[in-house]
């Protein structure tokens, strides 16, 4: 039976396909080209006034020229240096630039009115002139020279002109209509002399400023002023549109960008600072009119540009529209209307938009909901955070409220609308990831109209480049649209089944925090908060494991998010109830119980592990408690935290090579470690805690996949608990009680080295003579007498001596390392006397000349300690 795949993955495939047939072509047609310019003849020195042209020869790009291949880029031809040429030019245009700045500012009251306007009016029409004549000449570079020369004569004749003919007028006033004639002025001058660059963006720079000095002039209002930066901004736009020269366009945008950003300062300022919904009606419709302007602006701008362009309308749409609500609403509450306010942006997708203006409006309207979620984070951080004080003084006292529980000096009034907040969004995010499949199949016509100059017009238009519409679909891309997945791999969007399951995992986080926040602000008392916090783990709980388990959306981003959250509530939770005893019992075995149940609940994996190591930690902090209720001191209490690290041994034994057991029982040898550090203050309970923790590693190393580690760690909590205890014990002559036991194990790993000589040294001798060795030499180390380091020291190297003559890896490091140390102590106060005889330059001398002799030979000492590596090695 032949398979028939679905249509987005057989669509997906044909990408690939013709994106590979691409590049393929590329690569072909590149070898073409180098090929035919290896076989073309190079071309004859031209003589001076040889025209090729006026031979018939067809010029390149002309009809009858040979024909180049398809993707062929004929090379570059070198052109002459011109950088001398411009920084003359440059030096002087600024020297005749600063001959007029001079001329105007210093020689201009010794000369007469007349005087005055002619030699103004000669030099401006001059330096207006010249460029003609030099353009005609071929003289690109000095006509701008020249050009620059005259904008700033120009200006200087607007200034003259105001110091002379009209001194008692307003100067913004006579500058905004200054800027208005001079830009119009060098409009049409650039337009004319359509080869200069300099005029076009001179003028865009001049309109700037008319309106906006116009305003004021005549002290118009703040909002006036807004408008006038929003007409000046629409001008610009218009000018980065449809103007003339790259020049002129880049300014245009730059000044609009400037322009329009202030005018929607102004406007959200007055609308943030109306003293009611009528006075925000105004600063409403300049915010909406530039939300038109700039959606306008991005039906025809490049995709960049079109989703800044959406990105801005959209904002201004919810700052004009939140805004009249907002200032009718006390002042914590705001943010909700602005909230609701973001909501409108979304209708969007019915919209038939350029799809990446579309864009740009649907990521304002999630910026605002992330801006909203934002002032949610301090209010959830003191509620999360807050209990941590309490472990400075664990079971003080149910506190009267949740809020004195937490401890937080937030102004939780003004975050009352902070829980509704987060319960909208939440529930919003959550009715998507529900009706997800009907809302997939809901068509986007914010994709129905393509971006300017992508090749594809309306849907359904013909030339678009889909199938459907009779067009040739361009190569590696396919007819669908993005969203319905046969974009091609580079370009691809998420898939659906990620999308539904942020939106789940977003709406059970926030209804989370909703749910936390809510007590908080309503302070509900200590009992409520503890109780509804436990809930809101088992529920948590629920969803993950649950979620785990369906699978019907094909995303874990739900069930993991459930996970974590539900981990940091319990600790949370957990933190709260040490106000209280009966609080700490009832939350840790609520929490324990739960977790428990989960881990049995849930599938084979890692969530059911993490479910495990969650209730084996809480049944380790119960097993803390009991002490502290039966008022034993913490060395006391020592013993019954092991009782979780006892659980898990027979939990793993009963497990064998289940996942889950070795996650368990890590825990509970980390609960060792805790019942270890609470017996250190008193020696002879931590002798017993290692003891009972070699027991417990003794009961580990039964299962054979445990006892390579469990094996040689019962054997060393062993010995250091008997160290321990002779420590404790006062015991001057250790050797009277290790001796017994190393005797007999050196007898026991001498049989079985006997029975199987395979076996390694370090199991046979290793322990035995550990349990001597080691603790004679901490006490050798504290003896002032010499008969015991001497003893040890000869003891030390007999056993260095045979395990080199035995080749037995344990006897020869052990011995060596007792007869060092042991030497290492009985010729030390002897070494510090020599140093201090020693003069302080010769040690670091020493030092530096056994680093350059080690340097000089490192090779042979690197063979050294490889031969000795090797050697050690074949020891047993």
């Amino acid at each position: 039976m032949e398979h028939v795949p679905p249509p987005a993955e057989e669509l997906a495939r044909l990408d690939r396909e013709l994106a590979e047939l691409d590049a393929r072509r590329a690569q072909l047609l590149t070898r073409r080209a180098w090929l035919l310019a290896a076989l073309r003849p190079p071309a004859p020195t031209a003589a001076p006034g040889w025209n090729p042209s006026a031979w018939g020869a067809p010029a390149a790009g002309r009809p009858g020229a040979p024909a180049q291949p398809w993707g062929y880029v004929p090379p570059k031809q070198p052109s002459a240096p011109r950088s001398a040429q411009n920084v003359l030019l440059t030096l002087g245009g600024l020297l005749l630039t600063v001959a007029a700045i001079a001329f105007t500012l210093v020689s201009w009251g010794s000369m007469g009115i007349g005087g005055r306007s002619a030699v103004l009016a000669a030099v401006t029409v001059g330096a207006l002139a010249a460029p003609v004549v030099l353009l005609r000449r071929g003289l690109t570079a000095t006509a701008e020279a020249l050009a620059a020369l005259a904008l700033v004569l120009t200006l200087l004749d607007a200034y003259a002109v105001h110091a002379v003919a009209a001194p008692d007028t307003d100067g913004l006033g006579f500058t905004a209509v200054a800027a208005a004639v001079l830009a119009a002025l060098w409009t049409a001058y650039g337009l004319a002399l359509g080869k200069l660059h300099l005029p076009l963006p001179a003028a865009v720079v001049l309109a700037q400023w008319p309106l906006l000095f116009g305003a004021w002039a005549a002290g118009a209002p703040a909002l006036v002023v807004g408008w006038a930066l929003l007409a000046t901004a629409v001008l610009d736009g218009a000018i980065a549109l449809w103007g003339k020269g790259t020049g002129a366009r880049v300014t245009a945008c730059l000044g609009g960008s400037v322009m329009a950003f202030s005018a929607l300062m102004v406007g959200l300022t007055l609308s943030v600072t109306a003293s009611g919904p009528l006075g925000a009606l105004a600063p409403g419709v300049l915010l909406l009119t530039a939300a038109a302007a700039a959606l306008a602006g991005a039906w025809r701008a490049p995709r960049g540009f079109a989703r800044a362009g959406g990105a801005v309308a959209g904002l201004a749409v919810v700052a004009a529209v939140g805004g009249v609500p907002a200032a009718a609403v006390p002042e914590g509450w705001r943010v909700l209307a602005y909230l609701l306010a973001g909501l409108a942006p979304a209708a969007v997708v019915r919209a038939r938009l350029p799809r990446n203006a579309a864009i740009g409006v649907l990521v304002a309207s999630a910026a605002v909901g992330a801006g909203a979620l934002v002032g949610a984070l301090p209010g959830l951080a003191a509620v999360l955070l807050g209990p941590v004080t309490l472990l400075s003084d664990v079971w003080s006292g149910s506190p009267e409220g949740f809020r004195s529980a937490v401890g937080s000096t937030l102004p939780w009034s003004e975050l009352a609308a902070t829980p509704v907040v987060l319960a909208l969004v939440a529930g919003l995010l959550g009715a998507a990831y529900r009706w997800w499949p009907s809302l997939a199949r809901i068509p986007a016509p914010l994709i129905a109209r393509e971006e300017p100059g992508s090749g594809a017009g309306p849907a359904g238009a013909p030339g678009t480049g889909t199938p459907e519409a009779g067009g040739a679909a361009a190569p590696g891309v396919s007819g669908a649209p993005w969203y319905a997945g046969g974009a091609p791999a580079a370009r691809r969007r998420p898939s659906g089944a990620a999308l539904r399951g942020a939106a789940g995992a977003g709406a059970a986080v926030l209804g989370w925090g909703a749910l936390l926040l809510s007590g908080a602000v309503l302070d509900v008392p200590y009992a409520v908060a503890v109780a509804g916090e436990t809930l809101l783990v088992a529920g948590l709980l629920a969803l993950a494991v649950r979620g785990a388990g369906s699978g019907r959306d094909g995303s874990a981003a739900v069930p993991v998010t459930a996970l974590v959250v539900a981990l940091a509530a319990a600790v949370s939770t957990g933190l709260l109830s040490l106000a209280s005893e009966g609080a700490s019992y009832a939350v840790f075995g609520a929490l324990t119980a739960l977790f428990a149940g989960a881990a049995v609940r849930a599938g084979a994996g890692v969530p059911r592990a993490v479910f495990a190591v969650a209730a084996t930690v809480g049944g380790t902090v119960l097993s803390g408690f009991a002490g502290r209720s039966l008022g034993l001191a913490p060395h006391e209490a020592a013993p019954l935290v092991l009782l979780v690290p006892a659980l898990t041994v027979l939990f793993g034994a009963r497990l064998r090579r289940n996942p889950v057991a070795l996650p368990v029982e890590l825990t509970g040898a980390l609960g060792a470690l805790v019942a270890v550090a609470l017996a250190v203050p008193d020696a002879p309970f931590l002798a017993l805690v290692l003891a009972l923790c070699g027991v417990l590693a003794a009961g580990a190393a039964v299962r054979p996949e445990r006892r390579p580690v469990a094996g040689y760690l019962a054997a060393a909590l062993f010995v250091l608990a008997t160290w321990v205890r002779l420590a404790a014990s006062e015991v001057s002559f250790p050797e009277a009680y290790t001796l017994p036991v190393t005797v007999p194990a050196l007898v026991v790993g001498f049989l079985r080295r006997r029975k199987d000589p395979g076996a390694s040294s370090w199991t046979a001798y290793g322990p035995g003579l550990a349990a001597t060795l080691l603790p004679s030499l901490a006490v050798a180390w504290t003896d002032p007498d010499w008969q015991r380091p001497l003893l040890l020291g000869v003891a030390a190297l007999v056993i260095t001596l045979l395990g080199a003559r035995y080749r037995l890896q344990a006897l020869l490091l052990l011995g060596g390392a007792v007869l060092a140390l042991d030497g290492l102590h009985e010729l030390a106060p002897y070494v510090v006397q020599v140093a201090g005889a020693l003069p302080r330059w010769l040690p670091p001398a020493l030092a530096g000349l056994l680093l350059l002799v080690v340097g000089a030979t490192y090779e042979q000492r690197l063979r050294d300690a490889r031969r000795l590596k090797d050697a050690l090695g074949r020891m047993r």
